[in-house]
């Protein structure tokens, strides 16, 4: 059973292809459930996700899609979450879908809020003590845990992706965000999209998911597809890494109900 959850549309206003070539491509791959994600509407950062005008539309396109290829392939309705408080719209955590993804793109201090996986900000970090950085983010994924408002959390190591590393053991960083993912019954996606990045390196790192295994959180795929030629991105690669660690299962979902596949 192959799943890849983790996919955008042109209504992010960053992606591209249709809907439909996305599907036909996912079921040229032998993927068995395919999810449109797409970056949710918020009121904040408008250049890269849809409109709020526009979700009535997406949900519309994916079931289209849904029921076209339902004899080929199932397709999934979902939306990936900027976790950013005060900024997440009740129309999008009510929405009726499969899952949602929650993700954190931007930290935000007294002074200042950023992307800071966006290459336009990179400069960003030259002000910015490393480690601090890195335990800001993994603040930022635990509170989100802590709302229970999420199936999934997307690129669960995004920090890393312009490889500022910090000096600190990266798994003593992240513990206390993987405890709260456990509680709320969270599952990791294994996401290569950051092999397509400087740090070159599957979210999360191996070392990571081994912390996340031993911890019984379970895992899912998600490829971060933005373009028709990534559908389906190092699926095999993702895989791999998943049963090297030890993982022999992963998760989809359905009406936000979890459901469990053995690889």
């Amino acid at each position: 059973m192959r799943v890849d959850l983790h996919n955008h549309t042109i209504l992010c206003n960053h992606a591209e292809g249709s809907v439909d070539a996305y599907v036909e491509r996912a079921i040229e791959l032998g993927i068995d459930e395919y999810g449109f994600s797409d970056h949710a509407p918020m009121n904040y950062d408008p250049k890269y996700r849809m409109d709020i005008s526009k979700k009535h539309q997406y949900e519309k396109l994916v079931r289209d899609a849904k029921e076209k290829y339902k004899d080929e392939i199932k397709v999934l309705l979902a939306y990936e979450v900027d976790y950013l408080d005060g900024f997440i719209l009740d129309e999008v955590v009510n929405a009726k879908v499969d899952y949602l993804i929650g993700s954190v793109h931007f930290l935000k201090n007294k002074s200042d809020m950023w992307g800071f996986d966006n290459p336009e900000f990179i400069g960003v970090y030259k002000s910015k003590d490393i480690d601090t950085i890195w335990i800001e983010y993994f603040d930022a994924i635990k509170a989100m845990a802590k709302t229970n408002l999420f199936d999934i959390v997307g690129h669960f190591d995004l920090i890393k992706v312009f490889k500022f590393l910090p000096k600190k053991d990266i798994r003593l960083i992240a513990k206390e965000a993987l405890l709260e993912i456990k509680k709320s019954n969270m599952v990791l996606e294994i996401n290569p999209a950051g092999l397509r990045k400087p740090i070159n390196e599957t979210y999360p790192s191996k070392q990571l998911l081994e912390l996340a295994l031993e911890m019984q959180i379970d895992i899912t795929f998600g490829s971060d597809a933005h373009s028709v030629e990534q559908v389906g991105f190092m699926y095999e690669d993702a895989l791999l890494l998943a049963k090297e660690v030890g993982y022999k299962r992963c998760i989809s979902f359905e009406s936000r109900d979890k459901k469990v596949y053995t690889f």
